[in-house]
C-alpha cells in the first residue's frame, strides 16, 4: 500500500459521525445556508399549485397527436379529410401548417448556440419521414378528448417501411440504413479533444488496460407528463401555458417553428412536475398554437405515460472503448477514449458532455477523447442530468476500480494522488479554478461509512467519483418594495429544485431582512426580462446572483432616501442587519419596514433590477459510496447503504441540496440496476409503462446520507455551485464496483438487473 502525506484543508478537522445529512461549512450567513420553510411547499401540499395539465379556459378544445406506429418509415401520403368531417372535429394539423425550414443550423434572435429549426419542427410534427415509433404525424382539435381520440382513427396515412437500427453499433455498422441523405452512416458529428502527447504518456505506463463499455437508453422519468395550452387570438397574440425548464427558450423555438416574431408569444410558467433535463425542449407547444390558429380557441394538447417514454427525448445509449495507461506507482499516465452515443432520430446528443467530463476528476497530462453522434431509430435524445457525463464516469471509474486492483492499491486513495486541482488543465483546455475533487474524496475516505466493516456473505462496496462542470447564462430580477417592508422579487428562471427559495434567501441576505418578508415568482415572458434555460445546474448560480444585485440596487436607492430624511451624505449611511443608520450618529437609524414606509413621500416606489449573463459557475465534483448484496441465484442487487459527497460550493438551502444530491443518486441507481428501453425487432419500445419501464422506489433504497463540502466558488458573491447534476455521475460505476466486490464479477454493460447479473456469474464461472 501506498503511504500519503496528509493534506492541508482547514475543513478535514471537522469530525463525521454517523449523522445521516453533514454539512462541511467554511462560512456562515444570517440567511444564506439555513432551512426556511419553502415558499411553494403549502401550494404544493395542499394541491392548489397549477400544473400544466391543470389549465381549463372558457370553450377550450382538447388535442391529440397522432403517432406513428413505424420506426421508420416515409410519409407517402396523410388524408385527414375523414377526421375533418367529424362532427365534433374543429381542426387538423399536420406539418404543413409548419413554417418549411431549411435544414440546417440557424441563429435566433436570442442567441444563444444554432439550432437546425427544420429538425426541431419536424420532430414536432414529422415532415416527409418518420424516425421513430411514435414520432408525431398529425394532429386533430376536438370538444371533447374521446372525440379527439376518435378522429385520430379517420386519418389515413400511407407508409413505406424501412429497416430500422435501434442501438448505436449496428447505426453504425457497414451497410446499415441510413435515416438522414445528408447523415452518411449516421454519423452526424465527430468531437475531438486531445491533450498532451499521447504516446509519451503510453510509453511512460506499467500497466495498460483496455475495455468496451456498453449503457442503454434511459428516461428522465419524470412524473409530470408533457402538456401545453396555448390561445392564438384574432389580433395575432399567442399565450400558452405550459411546464417547462426555461418559458423564454420554448417561446423562441415555438416562434421559429410557427414563423411568427417572439413577441408575438407570450409563455406563462406553471409548476413543473420534474424535468432533469427533459423538459428543455418543445414538443407540443407548436402543435397546440396551431390547432388554436385553425379554430380561434384555446386547444391543451397533453402526453400519455406511453407518449412520453416513446416519443419525448431520452438519454443516449452508448458504446465505449476505453484504454488508460498508469505506473506501478499509482499515477495515471494517459487516457483514450472512443465514444459512441445514440441521438436518436435527430442529430445532438449528449456525447459533447462525456467528452469534457469523463476524464475531469482526475490531473492526466496525456489524453485523446473521439466523440460520435450517431442517429438511430429512436426519439430524439434530451438532456439528462450532467448529459453525458454519467456514461463517460461509468466507463472511467469501472476501469479505475480495476486498475487499483492490480496494482493493489486502496482505492480512495489512487483517486486522492491523481485528483484534479486548482490550475489542472482539462481535455478541453479549460485550466481548473479552485475546486473540491480532492476535498470530496478525502470527506468520503474519513467518512464512517468506508471504514466499517461489511458483514456477510456476497456483500461488496463501491466507490466512484464524478464531476460536471455547470452552466450560466442570462439572468434577470426585479424587487417590488411594498410599503410594509415586504418584497416581491420576480425572476427568470423557472423554479426547477428550488429555485424561488434560493433566489430570495440571496436577496434577503444583502438587506439583513427575514426570509419571510420577500415573496419570490417567476415572472412570464412579457413580465421579466430574457432568462436563460434552468439546467447545468446554474439557475442558483445565475438567478440568485441577479437576485444579489437586485438587492444591492434596492439597497442604494433606500440609502439615498434615508440621506434625504436626514439630510446626511449617502455616504455617511449604511445597512447593518436590516436596520439603515447614520456611521457617527446614533440617532439616525431606521429599519428596512421603517424606511419602506416612507418611500411614498420620498420619490415613490421603490423598485430594485439586475440583469447580468454571468461566467464562472463553478465546477462541481461528487464522490460516492455504496454497499450492495447480490443473491447470486437470482442476480438481484439490493442496496444496503449509500453515502454521497459532493461540493455544494456554499449550500444556500441545505435541505434542498441535500435533496438533489439524493434525488440524482436515486435516479444513477435506477440507471444502473434497472432501467432501459428494451426494444422489440420493429423499432418499437416494449416497455413503455411504468409498469414495465422500472424506476426505484422509496423500498428500493435504503436512506441515502449527504456530505455537503463547501468549498466555495470565488466566481459568486457567495460561493455558490449547482448542484443538481454532478449527484447522478457516480452511481453507475459505484454500482457496479460494488457488485464485483460483493461476488468478483466484472459488469460492463447496463443495465446490471438480475438477468444480466445471473448471466454474467454464470459466463465467470464457465457455465
Amino acid at each position: 500500500m501506498i503511504q500519503y502525506a496528509p493534506l492541508e484543508y482547514s475543513w478535514r478537522e471537522v469530525v463525521i459521525s454517523m449523522t445521516s445529512n453533514i454539512v462541511l461549512s467554511t462560512k456562515e450567513y444570517n440567511v444564506v445556508g439555513t432551512r426556511p420553510i419553502r415558499h411553494d411547499g403549502y401550494d404544493k401540499v395542499t394541491g392548489k399549485a397549477l400544473y400544466s395539465a391543470d389549465m381549463n379556459l372558457p370553450s377550450m378544445l382538447f388535442g391529440k397527436v397522432l403517432r406513428s406506429p413505424h420506426a421508420h418509415a416515409i410519409i407517402k401520403s396523410i388524408d385527414t379529410s375523414k377526421a375533418e368531417a367529424h362532427p365534433d372535429v374543429r381542426a387538423v394539423v399536420t406539418s404543413a401548417d409548419f413554417v418549411l425550414h431549411e435544414n440546417k443550423p440557424i441563429l435566433l434572435s436570442s442567441g444563444g448556440i444554432p439550432q437546425n429549426m427544420f429538425q426541431r419542427s419536424s420532430n414536432c410534427l414529422a415532415r416527409g419521414k418518420v424516425f421513430y415509433k411514435g414520432h408525431a404525424v398529425a394532429a386533430v382539435a376536438a370538444d371533447t378528448v374521446h372525440a379527439a381520440e376518435e378522429a385520430m382513427s379517420l386519418i389515413e396515412v400511407e407508409y413505406e417501411i424501412l429497416p430500422a437500427v435501434t442501438d448505436v453499433e449496428s447505426a453504425m455498422a457497414e451497410g446499415a440504413p441510413q435515416l438522414h441523405d445528408n447523415i452518411p452512416g449516421n454519423v452526424a458529428s465527430h468531437t475531438e479533444l486531445e491533450l498532451g502527447d499521447l504516446e509519451k504518456g503510453f510509453a511512460e505506463a506499467d500497466l495498460v488496460m483496455e475495455k468496451v463499455y456498453r449503457t442503454n437508453t434511459v428516461h428522465q422519468g419524470y412524473i409530470e407528463p408533457h402538456s401545453a395550452t396555448a390561445w392564438w387570438t384574432p389580433q395575432g397574440k399567442i399565450t400558452i401555458w405550459g411546464s417547462s425548464q426555461g418559458h423564454f427558450p420554448v417561446r423562441d423555438l415555438t416562434a421559429s417553428v410557427l414563423g411568427v416574431d417572439e413577441s408575438d408569444i407570450k409563455v406563462i410558467p406553471l409548476e413543473i412536475g420534474g424535468g432533469f433535463g427533459g423538459k428543455t425542449t418543445i414538443y407540443l407547444e407548436p402543435v397546440a398554437a396551431a390547432l388554436s390558429k385553425k379554430t380561434g380557441a384555446p386547444v391543451k394538447v397533453s402526453m400519455s405515460r406511453t407518449d412520453v417514454l416513446e416519443a419525448s427525448g431520452p438519454t443516449s445509449g452508448s458504446m465505449m472503448k476505453l484504454k488508460m495507461g498508469v505506473t506501478n506507482e499509482g499515477k495515471i499516465t494517459a487516457g483514450q477514449i472512443e465514444l459512441n452515443f445514440e441521438a436518436g432520430g435527430f442529430p445532438g446528443s449528449p456525447v459533447g458532455g462525456a467528452a469534457q467530463c469523463l476524464f475531469s476528476p482526475y490531473d492526466i497530462a496525456n489524453l485523446r477523447v473521439d466523440g460520435y453522434d450517431v442517429v438511430d431509430n429512436k426519439p430524439k435524445s434530451t438532456a439528462y442530468r450532467a448529459p453525458g457525463a454519467p456514461i463517460g464516469a461509468f466507463a472511467v471509474e469501472s476501469m479505475i476500480d480495476e486498475i487499483c486492483e492490480k496494482l493493489s492499491i486502496d482505492r480512495l486513495e489512487f483517486r486522492i494522488m491523481n485528483a484534479a486541482k486548482e490550475g489542472t488543465r482539462r481535455v478541453n483546455g479549460v485550466v481548473n479554478p479552485p475546486i473540491g475533487a480532492i476535498e470530496t474524496q478525502e470527506a468520503a475516505k474519513n467518512h464512517d461509512h468506508w471504514s466499517s466493516p461489511i458483514e456477510g456473505a456476497n456483500r461488496g462496496r463501491g466507490v466512484a467519483t464524478g464531476f460536471w462542470m455547470n452552466g450560466a447564462g442570462a439572468a434577470c430580477a426585479t424587487a417590488n418594495v411594498n410599503f410594509n417592508g415586504t418584497v416581491n422579487l420576480t425572476i427568470g428562471s423557472v423554479d426547477v429544485g428550488g429555485t424561488r427559495p434560493g433566489a430570495a434567501m440571496q436577496f434577503a441576505e444583502v438587506l439583513g431582512i427575514p426570509i419571510e418578508s420577500v415573496n419570490p415568482q417567476v415572472g412570464d415572458t412579457d413580465t421579466i426580462g430574457w432568462t436563460s434555460m434552468t439546467g447545468g445546474s446554474g439557475a442558483a448560480f445565475k438567478t440568485g446572483w441577479a437576485s444579489y444585485e437586485a438587492a444591492q440596487d434596492v439597497k442604494r436607492q433606500m440609502i439615498d432616501r434615508a440621506a434625504m430624511i436626514w439630510e446626511r451624505p449617502a455616504e455617511e449611511i449604511e445597512l447593518v442587519d436590516g436596520v439603515f443608520r447614520h456611521v457617527s450618529d446614533n440617532e439616525l437609524s431606521m429599519t428596512f419596514a421603517e424606511l419602506a414606509g416612507e418611500a411614498s413621500g420620498t420619490g415613490g416606489p421603490i423598485v430594485g433590477s439586475a440583469n447580468l449573463n454571468p461566467s464562472g459557475a463553478g465546477s462541481a465534483f461528487a464522490t460516492h459510496i455504496v454497499d450492495v448484496e447480490v443473491d447470486p441465484d437470482t442476480g438481484k442487487v439490493e442496496v444496503l447503504r449509500y453515502t454521497a459527497v459532493q461540493d455544494a460550493g456554499k449550500a444556500i438551502h441545505p435541505s434542498y441540496v441535500e435533496g438533489q444530491i439524493q434525488g440524482g443518486a436515486a435516479q444513477g441507481i435506477g440507471w444502473a440496476l434497472n432501467e432501459e428501453y428494451y426494444m422489440a425487432a420493429d423499432g418499437g419500445m416494449m416497455n413503455s409503462s411504468l409498469l414495465d419501464y422500472r424506476m426505484p422506489t422509496s423500498l428500493d433504497l435504503p436512506m441515502i446520507d449527504t456530505v455537503i463540502v463547501e468549498v466555495a466558488n470565488p466566481m459568486h458573491p457567495y460561493g455558490v455551485r449547482g448542484v443538481g447534476e454532478v449527484s447522478i455521475v457516480p452511481p453507475l460505476a459505484a454500482m457496479a464496483n460494488a457488485i464485483y466486490d460483493a461476488i468478483g464479477v466484472r459488469m460492463d454493460t447496463l443495465p446490471m438487473n438480475p438477468a444480466s447479473v445471473r448471466a454474467a456469474i454464470a459466463s465467470n464461472n464457465g457455465d
